[in-house]
């Protein structure tokens, strides 16, 4: 069954390419509408030759986007700002041409350089002939976009235009919003008050210098996110990052290990959920210079460390915790250090990455093992984006399951 407001007040750009089934695409944008969704349309020149403009902008409320290189639009580069715009991005009928053109990263239309553009997740709705569909070239392209993190929906089996039956029919519109509903909201949280740590910490030396590592907080901004398309109340804690905050979501700025410990414990308690995605540094300066240290020839610098307080730890031994999800990014012996950390400080989940070699920090791709009491799962190499959306679910999961157990 829909969640009726799960689509309420969505960014989705749907997208509709040259396939019969196009004609189809007017019920979609009527019912997309209906619930709530915030709809712009765009438009293959294959489209074109089965719908008009004019009736999906009549029914949409808004112009209809045709040309990448349209002068008006692309004086204020206008892919870009539907990219940046779109939540979601739906390309219902999409037809094995688009498909094969978004698996080899075309961008020789407005469409296929609209979704090479976005960071947003995209959800596919195909339209063929059965025998196009099963071709394995098809299929090929189908798994290279699967990699990427694209959702599908359908399609259906029955008969079509061509005379032929079998697999290939476009979904009806109807089961094409209540796909696309139960992606935007896999598992529900709304209500729920979810605190997400980010980045690194920077702990000073001296007022110039200070120990820090290489975290861009790429992950804990994705997991943010998909934590608002689930529908939580979201506060992030971030350390020094250059990252734009997620709409919707509280962000709270710190720089230290300290400043983050006392951010997080002045607000965790009213969380349902703790995800502990920061790279903490593991030490910091006994005592900071109050001026510049200067360099001096030939001499070596010995500086005392102590260790800096563990953030992951104190929320986890608080009487009433929420659900505590740590993060361990290990070089070596992944599965033994993540396990260890897990049992050590009394998590309810721990999501485990390597870390190193172009893994990890600053890249765009991840993988991650995760582990819970009896169980875990391995989340292969994908985009944050998508990878945080995958964990997000898996940690709803274990919440509601663990809820569940403690209620009976």
């Amino acid at each position: 069954m829909t969640n009726k407001d799960s689509l309420l007040g969505k960014k989705i750009v749907l997208g509709v390419t040259g396939s019969i089934a196009a004609y189809k695409s007017a019920d979609l944008v009527r019912r997309l509408s209906d619930a709530g969704a915030e709809l712009r349309v765009v438009m293959t020149k294959g489209a074109c030759e089965f719908i008009t403009p004019l009736t999906l902008q009549t029914l949409s409320g808004h112009p209809v986007a045709l040309e990448l290189l349209d002068a008006d639009q692309e004086s204020a580069m206008g892919h870009i700002k539907l990219a940046r715009w779109a939540d979601w991005i739906l390309i219902a009928p999409a037809s094995a041409d688009t498909i094969a053109r978004l698996a080899q990263g075309r961008a020789d239309d407005l469409l296929a350089a609209l979704y090479l553009a976005s960071e947003s997740p995209l959800v596919i709705a195909p339209a063929m002939n059965n025998k196009m569909w099963e071709n394995s070239a098809t299929q090929n392209n189908l798994a290279l976009l699967a990699a990427k993190g694209v959702q599908l929906l359908g399609p259906a089996s029955g008969d079509q235009a061509c005379g032929e039956q079998g697999e290939g029919r476009l979904l009806e519109p109807i089961d094409i919003v209540d796909g696309l509903s139960k992606l935007v909201v896999p598992v529900k949280l709304q209500g729920k008050r979810v605190m997400i740590t980010a980045g690194p910490t920077y702990e000073p030396i001296d007022p110039v210098r200070f120990i820090g590592n290489r975290s861009s907080g790429k992950m804990g901004f994705a997991i943010a996110k998909a934590a608002i398309e689930a529908g939580a109340d979201v506060v992030l804690v971030a350390g020094p990052v250059h990252l734009m905050t997620p709409s919707g979501v509280t962000r709270i700025n710190v720089e230290t290990a300290q400043q983050m410990h006392d951010m997080v414990m002045a607000e965790v308690k009213e969380c349902d959920l703790f995800v502990a995605c920061a790279a903490v540094a593991d030490y910091q300066v006994e005592s900071i210079a109050e001026n510049k240290i200067k360099k001096m020839k030939n001499e070596r610098l010995q500086l005392n460390l102590i260790p800096t307080i563990d953030i992951v730890s104190a929320v986890a031994d608080l009487v009433d915790k929420p659900f505590v999800v740590g993060f361990a990014a290990e070089t070596e012996q992944l599965t033994d250090y993540a396990k260890d950390k897990f049992k050590a400080k009394g998590l309810d989940m721990i999501a485990a990455n390597q870390v190193g070699k172009n893994l990890g920090f600053s890249e765009d791709n991840n993988a991650l093992q995760v582990f819970w009491p009896k169980g875990s799962q391995s989340l292969p190499l994908m985009p944050k984006t998508q990878l945080a959306r995958d964990l997000m679910t898996l940690i709803i999961e274990r919440y509601n399951a663990k809820n569940s157990t403690q209620s009976t």
